[in-house]
């Protein structure tokens, strides 16, 4: 079977597992977790069907990132309840339906360079190399961020985040992942030829998700709302995602 076709109807497989349970319950506790749990899943196939050392490196990147991301979010939503997101969506079969349809696509896209690398022999580069270092980074940068957050949280629940990374950035946890996915393409860069190169629609996908579309809109949206006066400073004195120096 064809690789890209195996990992697609994979990702499908273990969306419907998970939205069984989700809609089954109408819980928002498994939706989260089912994100990163698809790419480990998924990665871990791919690899022992074409087990190579090198690749390994791929492999350890992505379970790092998938299981460290699903274990915060699924603690993080054991400690929410529930995800707002969803409220009128978990309720309504094929709305909530289509945005697991919708996330499998996601994830099938964002996947693209990690399934290319899979599938092909060992062709390990300065790219690589560099894809390690950039990815390195963007996973120590989300992690603290979310870490940092998810502290001040517990303890000032109705308080306006801006510590730690977030002195020096709106959105750090996003940069931090948006630099992962960078560096996974990076990664497979010696492993791309022809329409191959297209695959870096990966790192621009979950870019212009996180810039435009599912995250910093819909937060940006919320922190008007509810903090007014003092998130606007904030907006205008803080870097959007680079961590940065204050603008004066």
């Amino acid at each position: 079977m064809d690789i890209f076709l195996y990992s697609f109807l994979l990702i499908i497989g273990i969306q419907i597992l998970f939205f069984i349970l989700a809609a089954s319950f109408k819980t928002d506790k498994v939706t989260d977790l089912s994100y990163g749990l698809t790419f480990v899943i998924v990665a871990w196939a791919l690899f022992i069907n074409n087990p190579d050392f090198k690749t390994m490196f791929l492999l350890i990147m992505m379970l790092f990132w998938g299981v460290r991301l699903s274990s915060y979010l699924f603690v993080r939503i054991l400690h929410m309840g529930k995800d707002k997101r969803f409220d009128g969506i978990r309720e309504d079969f094929f709305s909530f339906a289509r945005f697991w349809l919708l996330q499998a696509v996601s994830i099938f896209i964002i996947l693209l360079p990690s399934i290319i690398v899979f599938g092909n022999p060992s062709k390990f580069s300065i790219w690589s190399l560099l894809g390690i270092v950039v990815w390195m980074k963007g996973f120590t940068i989300e992690s603290i961020a979310d870490m940092q957050k998810f502290i001040f949280k517990q303890k000032n629940k109705d308080r306006f985040m801006k510590e730690g990374l977030f002195r020096y950035s709106q959105f750090p946890n996003y940069f931090g992942e948006m630099l992962v996915w960078l560096g996974i393409y990076l990664y497979s860069v010696p492993y791309l030829s022809g329409f191959g190169f297209l695959s870096v629609i990966s790192p621009i996908f979950i870019a212009v998700l996180l810039l435009f579309v599912t995250g910093i809109p819909q937060l940006r949206k919320g922190y008007k709302e509810k903090y007014g006066k003092e998130y606007e400073r904030y907006e205008k004195q803080t870097s959007l995602l680079v961590p940065w120096p204050k603008f004066k």
